[in-house]
């Protein structure tokens, strides 16, 4: 009977622990850095299937970057932007064709106008599926001989992501009439909706 009883409460506890579970996240996330992340910012919060895009700070060593510490271009981190999408909507390979459409990843540590370690193109991997996803993408970039110039972009390991200040986030939508937005953000995002127009949130 003792026996019996044992089992029983087994088996209840094991049905309980079943309906406790978490179910599996259709969530991902990447960290990309292509120059200033106002600039990848802005475009991946227009992808469909992305839940957020946030602006950051990731491949340095001390803790709690400022803006400050970052734009020295000593700091070792880079401007990124922490992409989190649905992957029943999006992949990790459309992330990445838009990753390397609006931004150059043939200039070493710049975008234009915009200069400095912190400004390099570099994608920051969470685990080996994410790595070996971005050696493929960039072999075959290689191969297809896409760029004119070598592809630079450096493949790290993400050892920390950093929210940026508050200020940061949003700062294309918030900030459409400044300048820079509208000389730099602007056209990358009219090239964006042009290549991408079947993939946005909001049909234009």
């Amino acid at each position: 009977m003792k026996r019996l009883f044992l089992v029983c409460l087994l088996a209840t506890t094991s049905l309980f622990a079943q309906s406790k579970a978490p179910k599996q996240s259709n969530l991902e996330s990447i960290t990309l850095a292509g120059g200033c992340y106002w600039c990848v910012e802005a475009v991946y919060e227009n992808l469909n299937g992305v839940q957020s895009a946030i602006s950051g700070y990731a491949g340095g060593k001390n803790v709690n970057p400022t803006y400050e510490d970052v734009s020295t271009g000593r700091s070792g981190y880079a401007e990124v932007v922490q992409i989190t999408y649905d992957k029943n909507v999006t992949n990790l390979d459309e992330i990445f064709k838009v990753f390397f459409t609006v931004h150059d990843p043939t200039t070493l540590n710049r975008q234009g106008a915009d200069v400095g370690t912190q400004y390099r193109s570099a994608i920051f991997y969470k685990n080996e599926v994410q790595k070996k996803a971005a050696q493929t993408v960039i072999n075959d970039l290689k191969k297809a001989k896409i760029y004119d110039s070598s592809i630079v972009t450096t493949i790290e390991p993400l050892t920390k992501f950093y929210k940026a200040e508050s200020y940061h986030q949003n700062y294309f939508e918030n900030n459409k009439t400044q300048p820079y937005c509208q000389m730099v953000i602007q056209p990358k995002m009219e090239k964006f909706e042009k290549l991408f127009k079947t993939k946005l949130k909001k049909q234009k």
